[in-house]
């Protein structure tokens, strides 16, 4: 009796613990990643004939109006494909992961979205990650684009001529915003002097700085006080008080919205008088500036505006708004759409090119297809150089009343 009654114990055991294991209904392992990764159904199903893309950059953080910027624009082109039937009747599934800002977590980002089965990914958003995540995915050949890391280090090595054939940009290039407003400031504000204050940390800053400078010594326009700050500062009292002793006709700020509002404070009680001049990264400045009128008269360069009246941006301002609760798109949101429109001109090249998907065939068949661009989009016309740098002209913003205004192509 004691051996059947031990028999029976045993049973019963082995019959719960397969119960156990077998139960969906507990918790699902977390691995790690889970806060991190937003997978989108981007009109797919969760099983059945899809394409992969990534779209990698910061969701939250203090660039985190950028990433979710790009991410709003890349997701409304998923969005408007599926729609219309996807590629070759394949859905796009778009996996979205949040690297914080961070170039160590944007390294981890890409591994994971690699691991997810991306064939492509739009991202990463600012200069440091991406330059970070374009070093990472050499050895995968994973076609890339980014809609707003403009350094030129982030498609072209120069100390070793090394071009990164995977990555390409729907955004211009630091040198090109340099460039742009030392020319605009000679040519259109007549400016003899200018200064520049800008971000020492920072590659992005230091680039638009470096060729700022350089352009500024070509068109004879004097430099009469160069001053800069460590990433993270907010007191810039000292460098804004040695600008206004130096009195420039302009002062030239290459540097993200957020410092600008701090700097444009300060620059008011230093006595600054000079033109303010940014550059792409001022995008959203009126949203978290103090008051207006600290930028008023100010000029930036930008991708796009949203008071172009060309055809595609008219249709792409009202598909927008209609998404997006009656938002107005900023520059970001423009070149993430068109991030994701040039990089799905190019998935459907690899489609007819019959290679199998996912493939190192598919991969380069993808980037071949993204270095033969030659089209129309939301920020203009786009065709690719040497260093898959897209030749293009900036829109001119200029801050009036309060409000930013479409100055003209430039």
């Amino acid at each position: 009796m004691k051996k059947l009654l031990s028999l029976i114990l045993a049973v019963l055991l082995l019959v719960l613990c397969l119960s156990a294991c077998g139960s969906d209904n507990g918790p699902a392992p977390d691995d790690g990643e889970q806060a991190n990764t937003e997978p989108a159904d981007g009109g797919a199903e969760a099983s059945g004939d899809v394409i992969t893309i990534g779209i990698l950059g910061p969701q939250t953080g203090a660039v985190a109006q950028y990433g979710i910027a790009v991410k709003n624009g890349a997701q409304l082109y998923f969005d408007q494909l599926n729609a219309a039937g996807g590629i070759n009747g394949k859905q796009i599934k778009y996996v979205v992961y949040d690297e914080e800002g961070d170039a160590t977590k944007a390294v981890t980002g890409y591994n994971s979205l690699v691991d997810q089965g991306a064939v492509a990914i739009v991202g990463d958003v600012t200069t440091q990650p991406c330059v970070a995540v374009v070093t990472a995915s050499q050895e995968d050949n994973m076609p890339m684009i980014t809609a707003s890391a403009t350094a030129t280090t982030v498609t072209y090595d120069a100390d070793s001529d090394t071009v990164y054939k995977n990555m390409f940009r729907s955004c211009f290039i630091d040198p090109f915003q340099g460039q742009t407003m030392a020319k605009f400031a000679k040519e259109v504000l007549n400016a003899e002097t200018a200064a520049v204050l800008y971000d020492n940390g920072d590659t992005y800053s230091t680039g638009v700085y470096e060729y700022f400078v350089a352009e500024c010594a070509e068109l004879g326009i004097d430099v009469v006080a160069v001053e800069s700050y460590a990433s993270g500062a907010v007191d810039y009292s000292g460098q804004l008080t040695n600008i206004a002793n130096a009195n420039p006709d302009v002062l030239f700020l290459p540097i993200y919205y957020n410092d600008v509002a701090l700097v444009a404070t300060q620059a008011a009680s230093a006595g600054v008088t000079a033109t303010m001049l940014g550059v792409d990264g001022w995008a959203s400045v009126l949203t978290v500036v103090t008051d207006p009128a600290l930028v008023e008269g100010a000029y930036y360069c930008s991708g796009y505006s949203a008071e172009d009246t060309s055809e595609l941006v008219v249709k792409f301002l009202a598909d927008y708004a209609d998404a997006y609760n009656g938002e107005t798109p900023n520059m970001f949101s423009a070149q993430g759409y068109d991030a994701a429109w040039i990089l799905c001109d190019a998935i459907a090249a690899a489609e007819e090119s019959g290679a199998e998907y996912g493939s190192d065939a598919y991969k380069q068949a993808i980037i071949d297809a993204m270095a033969a661009t030659d089209s129309d989009y939301v920020t203009g016309h786009v065709t690719y150089d040497e260093h898959n740098d897209p030749q293009k002209t900036a829109a001119i913003i200029n801050i009036v009343d309060g409000a930013e205004a479409f100055w003209g192509s430039y």
